[in-house]
């Protein structure tokens, strides 16, 4: 086990920044150096072996004030081995290779060990390396919770066999495993892309067809002999898509949404009763809600389904150290929206 020991006290690597800073560009990732956490509870003491980054963990930091300087890590994603676990876990053991994507009320996993709660946690896929599996925990989850429980979709391929799904944004990290999970559950994928490296990454990945989303939507999907779509799964600006959508949903079709809508809803949707309805993967952490566990059923399930090769990991990048240097870099990519899947930093974690 690494670690650094000053007098009793075991010593780690975080890294994290300070300041908000200039919010157009990356966070001012430091090394620190802090005590090794102690696990208690239902909580796993994980050494981070990979990470991903997200925009989450950007947009943390776009959130700090001005004057507050007190340290942030963030991390949402992490793939690792379980070192020591609190007196309250059941689910893992020391030694159990892990992957998770943590929650946001909670420091992050940059840094040499991470603390997590159990029901959170999976059991990391047995045929995809530390890398690949850290690219498929927060977009994998987001994406299970938006077409099985958000939108109510059913797992069984046919009950879909009739039906089709729009994803706006197919070729970013979460569009990347909803194409392919989407696919699964026997769905007909529309996805939207802008160029062609983007359309080509979304038909790799599960997209049936492919729009522009920079056009508009339903004579698209017409010259395609779609006459619309029974679920729509964005995943950007939903203002910026809201009459598209509402244009391509059918009668009685249901939306869902990862980012919020400062514009009121399309009145077309009330006259369609088109349901609406939010994802966000950390509400159940956050809220501390009855069924946190389900994302641990959720997370063995992806796992299962990697393992056996119905979905592929969504890593594009690979990265190493996990360093500040190469955090910023990351994120300075993530930042430019231009990125296809996902941007993984193998360890070891330097200063």
């Amino acid at each position: 086990m690494k670690g650094r020991r000053n007098g009793l006290t075991m010593k780690m690597i975080a890294l994290g920044f300070y300041k908000p800073g200039n919010t157009e560009q990356p966070p001012e990732f430091e090394a620190v150096e802090l005590d090794k956490p102690e696990p208690e509870g239902h909580d796993l003491l994980v050494e981070v072996k990979a990470v991903s980054v997200n925009p989450t963990d950007y947009k943390t930091r776009d959130s700090k004030k001005p004057d507050d300087d007190s340290l942030t890590i963030v991390g949402r994603d992490v793939a690792g081995v379980v070192v020591s676990v609190g007196s309250k876990c059941s689910l893992f053991k020391e030694g159990d290779e892990v992957f998770y994507a943590g929650t946001n009320v909670r420091e992050g996993g940059h840094s040499e060990f991470h603390l997590v709660d159990e029901r959170i946690v999976g059991h990391k896929p047995k045929n995809l390396d530390f890398a690949q599996a850290a690219a498929l925990p927060l977009t994998g989850l987001t994406a299970m919770e938006a077409l099985f429980v958000r939108l109510g979709i059913s797992k069984n391929p046919q009950d879909n066999a009739a039906k089709n799904i729009l994803i706006i944004g197919a070729a970013g990290g979460v569009g990347s495993i909803a194409t392919q999970i989407a696919k699964l559950a026997g769905l007909t994928v529309i996805g939207t892309a802008s160029r062609q490296e983007t359309v080509e990454w979304a038909k790799d990945h599960g997209a049936h067809h492919t729009i522009n989303h920079h056009h508009e939507l339903l004579p698209q999907l017409k010259e395609l002999d779609i006459d619309g779509v029974d679920y729509i799964f964005c995943l950007t600006n939903t203002d910026d898509h809201m009459a598209g959508m509402a244009d391509a949903i059918r009668p009685q079709g249901k939306i869902c949404s990862i980012l919020p809508a400062f514009e009121p809803l399309a009145p077309a949707l009330f006259g369609k009763s088109v349901t609406f309805v939010y994802e966000l993967m950390y509400t159940r952490s956050m809220f501390q809600t009855e069924d946190m566990i389900e994302q641990y059923h959720l997370l063995n399930e992806l796992s299962e389904w990697a393992d056996n090769d119905k979905v592929q990991s969504t890593l594009n990048e690979t990265m190493a150290p996990i360093n500040p240097e190469n955090l910023k870099e990351a994120y300075g990519k993530l930042m430019s929206g231009k990125t296809i899947g996902k941007i993984v930093l193998e360890g070891p974690v330097e200063k």
